[in-house]
């Protein structure tokens, strides 16, 4: 069973999305919080497997709730999804960095709302990654790139190519076929890339990657 906390303070938009994942036999509607600071305590209390957090809140803005819930030890396995309007949230870039596992159009259809759940629960890939590219792309170009860090170091040749398919977006099936690897090689090889790099999920990669000046928008598209 997949739990979830909902994260809005707006009652409506918590109602309707409550609605659609209690009427799925594997996820659970556990709580709901009307600030950022209810969201990081229901978290604490409830150890959900998914948040999913409005950015912007009273008391605590999701932001911040997201950076405390990512931050603590004793919610390592609790993953948060950014609710988003696309022509508003300049925040996202800093969700993704604060340990967001990715993002979610408020307006989202049913389905992939369900979906986007289910996927971040298991942990193995991005939500729409069309959209996470978009987005890390706009927001990326809005701040200066370090210089890549000592960390990086540690990947190998092949696993820094594997991380750049990740930066675009790609899926783990779709690494596999562009490397000619089985898909569980490219899954081992991404698993291996977040254990060196202490990072919780496939969106950090994306993050470290665009920060590190390993990709830029733009360089590949599924598919290419």
């Amino acid at each position: 069973m997949i739990r979830v906390l909902l994260a809005d303070d707006q009652t409506l938009v918590r109602a309707g999305f409550r609605s659609i994942l209690s009427d799925e036999e594997d996820i659970e509607v556990v709580a709901e919080a009307a600030n950022g600071a209810q969201a990081v305590a229901g978290a604490r209390e409830h150890r959900p497997d998914v948040v999913l957090m409005d950015i912007r809140m009273p008391e605590l803005d999701g932001l911040e709730a997201t950076r405390r819930i990512a931050g603590d030890p004793a919610l390592d396995g609790v993953r948060v999804i950014i609710l988003t309007t696309f022509d508003l949230d300049d925040y996202v870039y800093g969700a993704l960095r604060a340990g967001a596992a990715g993002f979610l159009v408020k307006d989202t259809e049913p389905a992939e709302l369900i979906h986007a759940v289910r996927v971040v629960a298991r942990g193995d890939a991005l939500i729409a990654p069309s959209i996470t590219r978009r987005l890390i792309a706009e927001f990326a170009g809005r701040v200066k790139r370090p210089e890549p860090g000592p960390r990086l170091n540690a990947l190998t040749e092949r696993e820094r190519e594997v991380m750049t398919l990740v930066a675009a977006g790609l899926s783990n099936d779709e690494i596999a076929a562009k490397l000619v690897l089985s898909p569980a090689t490219a899954k081992t090889h991404v698993s291996r890339i977040m254990t060196k790099l202490s990072v919780r999920d496939r969106a950090q990669l994306v993050v470290i990657a665009y920060e590190a000046g390993m990709i830029t928008p733009g360089w590949l598209t599924p598919g290419a």
